[in-house]
């Protein structure tokens, strides 16, 4: 029994060296490939920060266009109500005309009166002779 013991002893140490030269073996085999996973993984680490970047990026441009399309509606609204007010009152200003149209024709009338008796006063006027002081001062006696 003793030598079936000693026996084991050896092939036990003699299998952990074996095996110790298999992992040191397969580590040395497979460390290029462990290496290059390593570098994809940080690579696809890198380009997947960068596309949410890049996601991040488009969904603030997204929000700053209809941000802004948004306040060009609120613009062209403001430009409608202010036009169509305009449009009213000018409707107003007309229809007030025409119903006091008689009224306005009258004063026309009176305006146009007067300014023809001033002007025909005014030529009047400075269609006279210029006499001097005394010729003035006498009545045109002298």
């Amino acid at each position: 029994m003793s030598q079936s013991n000693s026996d084991t002893k050896q092939n036990s140490a003699s299998n952990r060296g074996a095996s110790a030269k298999a992992r040191r073996a397969t580590a040395k085999a497979t460390a290029p490939a462990s290496q290059a996973a390593d570098k994809a993984t940080e690579k696809a680490g890198d380009q997947a920060s960068a596309a949410v970047g890049a996601a991040e990026r488009t969904a603030q441009a997204g929000t700053a266009v209809v941000h802004g399309a948004a306040e060009r509606v609120q613009a062209g609204r403001q430009a409608v109500v202010a036009a169509s007010g305009q449009a009213v009152a000018l409707a107003k200003t007309a229809w007030t005309l025409i119903a006091h149209r008689k009224l306005l024709a009258a004063g026309v009338g009176a305006g146009l009166s007067a300014l023809g008796a001033t002007s025909y006063l005014a030529g009047r006027r400075s269609g006279r002779r210029t006499h001097g002081p005394i010729t003035r001062l006498t009545g045109g006696r002298i």
